[in-house]
């Protein structure tokens, strides 16, 4: 069973960076995610990227944020530049395979984000 495990967050101010840091243990997934959830609010995919390098990003960290995957570590690191207080949230890590849909992947415990103006 495949196992993930995140790093990283914590308090930023406005306009700072953070790196989100996951590492899945098993075979490597088709595709590995950052997700959030803030607060009252449902959790949204941030950034993907899949084994073989395609990448997608949420439109609201689009040109601020960047995924990076090491598919023979199994990692995928999360690059928050310009951090909003709206980017405040609980993240996600998250491993699933080829032809599953997020409800069925491995997700960590999460880490929080927390981005002061």
């Amino acid at each position: 069973q495949v196992q993930v495990v995140e790093s990283g967050g914590g308090l930023v101010q406005a306009g700072g960076s953070l790196r989100l840091s996951c590492v899945a243990s098993g075979p490597i997934p088709h595709t590995m995610g950052w997700h959030r959830q803030a607060p009252g609010k449902q959790r949204e995919l941030v950034a993907s990227v899949t084994s073989g390098g395609i990448t997608n990003y949420a439109s609201s960290v689009e040109g601020r944020f960047t995924a990076s995957r090491h598919n023979a570590k199994n990692t995928i690191d999360l690059q928050m530049n310009s951090l909003k207080p709206e980017d405040t949230a609980v993240y996600y890590c998250a491993a699933r395979r080829w032809g599953s849909p997020w409800s069925g992947a491995a997700w960590g415990q999460g880490t929080q984000v927390t981005v002061s103006s």
